[in-house]
């Protein structure tokens, strides 16, 4: 039972305050802020009434926004014809391409011609993500959209009927016992016609959706990578905007899935990051680490030499593609953005998919509303998608992360002639088979992988790059990082796979102590950055991620 439903604290605190809108959206990324943005448009267009709210747990809509990023703008366009006009964002065209094979010492180009269009940029933009969402986050408030920064959706309401019909928020001021503080405020219920859920990957209601409706059933296991991110000053010298590197190969072995990003945009800047398939199956290996190492490579360091590493994030993507997608409607509302999985992962880009899928959503949304329905399914959403060039597109890659699982030069040939020769058009689609947290193999099996230590200038540790992230939460509240059973880290996943959370984490949030009593794992949640990870890639499942309290958890500038 949600405390907030206990007689005695009802008596204590009385019911929630509850407020009506048409729509309720959660979360304030790129899918749920076009789909808000679309709503208010048709509305306007057809001269009808919507109340549109949409809730963010960031401290502000961009907050938690992480990601590499290189923007097709063409959802952006429908959306906004006249975006450049209204001065959005997207201000470095893509003005070279460059995939480098890596070696520990060596890196091989791939010619132009032999680059599928999967890996082609031109008309694209190198964007901070965050801040083309604060741009946004701008034109839906200029609409009339009411946008609740600071505020979790902790709770799905449902009616009689078990269709959603809205969200609740967490109550704040509560100690790390749940009991209430001094300042102590209740949660409010949101309660809504249509409730579209846009909490980025692994999202916490997601999730609880995906489990209570049943939407993966017939689907391919959801696949993950975790993204690591850095963004840099680096010498005007070495300074080339739109240019776009990425690289396949060392420093991670030829088995495990991953790559790097490297992308010049404005006033000097760089983007770099790293991601790492979560499918991988050497509990030593350290994704933060390799990321670390990734740098110190000859054709690489190059560009950082001399600079100044200005902030750092992490976050998990969905990559399984479209064979992964679960059912995207149940009754009340639906799933859209990474909440449902519309990354492609062979373009690495999944801003204007999320766009589009907030879009399709929101018509079909309006198009109930305007019949006078609600809580019901919004069939029309799947059936706009199957006729979208976002089906065509995700079809189109479907085999990609399927073939660079089976290995970096299988995969790479594989795709090659898929993309290439097929131009993903073969009568075949591969599957993925097991989760991510299935992966992982017993440590005894695995060889320990030993990291050079942090040079304080090229590469660093945690905790100074956790700093740099500007991640906070508020002292003594309730942990957002729970154990179904607190033995578990200990007898299985130390005792038989070393304890991989002290590694797959970015944010050192676990850590194995052993003290007078044995073996503890300790669990520092205020480093937590709501990747996501430790939920997906605990091999016993034991590990769920909660919403914590509002405005906590990064707070990141122009990533």
């Amino acid at each position: 039972m949600n405390p907030s439903q206990n007689p005695a604290f009802l008596e204590q605190y009385g019911p929630r305050e509850c407020m009506d809108y048409d729509v309720v959206i959660v979360g304030a990324g790129p899918a749920g802020l076009s789909a808000a943005i679309r709503l208010k448009q048709l509305s306007e267009k057809q001269g009808k009434e919507l109340s549109v709210c949409v809730l963010e747990k960031g401290s502000e809509p961009g907050a938690h926004i992480l990601s590499g990023a290189v923007m097709d703008p063409r959802a952006m366009s429908e959306l906004f014809p006249d975006w450049k006009e209204r001065g959005a964002p997207l201000n470095t065209a893509v003005t070279e391409d460059r995939f480098l094979f890596l070696t520990e010492t060596s890196a091989a180009s791939t010619p132009q011609w032999m680059l599928p269009d999967c890996f082609k940029n031109h008309g694209n933009y190198v964007i901070s993500l965050g801040n083309v969402v604060r741009w946004l986050a701008q034109q839906a408030e200029s609409l009339g959209i009411e946008i609740f920064p600071g505020f979790t959706a902790a709770e799905i309401l449902y009616d009689e009927q078990c269709a959603v019909a809205g969200v609740a928020t967490g109550n704040m001021g509560v100690d790390r016992d749940g009991k209430p503080t001094s300042e102590f405020q209740l949660g409010m219920e949101l309660r809504a016609k249509y409730t579209l859920f846009a909490e980025g990957a692994r999202g916490h209601l997601g999730k609880q959706l995906i489990s209570a409706y049943r939407l993966d059933e017939g689907r391919d296991p959801q696949t993950y990578g975790i993204g690591l991110k850095e963004l840099w000053e680096i010498d005007p010298a070495k300074h080339q905007p739109g240019l776009v590197i990425h690289t396949a190969g060392w420093p991670l072995d030829s088995d495990t899935y991953g790559g790097s990003f490297l992308y010049h945009l404005e006033n000097n800047q760089v983007m770099v990051g790293y991601v790492v398939g979560l499918a991988y199956q050497n509990p030593y290996l350290s994704p933060f680490e390799e990321f670390q190492r990734y740098k110190t490579h000859s054709a690489i360091r190059g560009f950082f030499e001399g600079g100044k590493r200005v902030s750092y994030g992490a976050r998990a993507i969905t990559a399984g593609g479209i064979q992964s997608l679960p059912k995207l409607t149940f009754p009340g509302g639906a799933l859209i953005g990474c909440d449902a999985g519309f990354l492609n992962a062979s373009r690495i880009k999944g801003s204007h998919t999320a766009m589009k899928s907030g879009m399709l959503a929101a018509e079909a949304a309006f198009d109930a509303l305007v019949a006078e329905r609600a809580h019901d399914e919004l069939t029309a959403y799947a059936t706009s998608f199957k006729n979208s060039w976002l089906h065509e597109e995700l079809h189109v890659a479907r085999n990609f992360k399927p073939w660079m699982s089976k290995g970096l030069y299988t995969g790479a040939l594989m795709v090659g002639i898929d993309q290439l020769v097929l131009r993903g058009k073969a009568p075949w689609t591969l599957h993925h088979t097991h989760a991510d947290h299935e992966m992982l193999k017993p440590a005894a099996e695995c060889k320990p992988i030993v990291y050079p230590k942090p040079d304080g200038k090229l590469t660093f540790d945690r905790l100074s790059s956790v700093f740099i992230s500007n991640t906070n939460h508020t002292e003594h509240q309730p942990a957002h990082l729970t154990l179904k059973n607190p033995a578990v880290p200990v007898n299985i996943n130390l005792a038989k796979y070393a304890g991989p959370e002290s590694r797959y984490c970015p944010a050192g949030v676990y850590e194995y102590i052993n003290d007078t009593n044995g073996d503890r794992l300790q669990i520092n949640a205020q480093n937590c950055v709501h990747c996501k990870t430790c939920d997906i890639k605990d091999p016993t499942q034991n590990i769920v991620w909660v919403t914590p309290e509002g405005g906590g958890g990064p707070n990141y500038p122009n990533m």
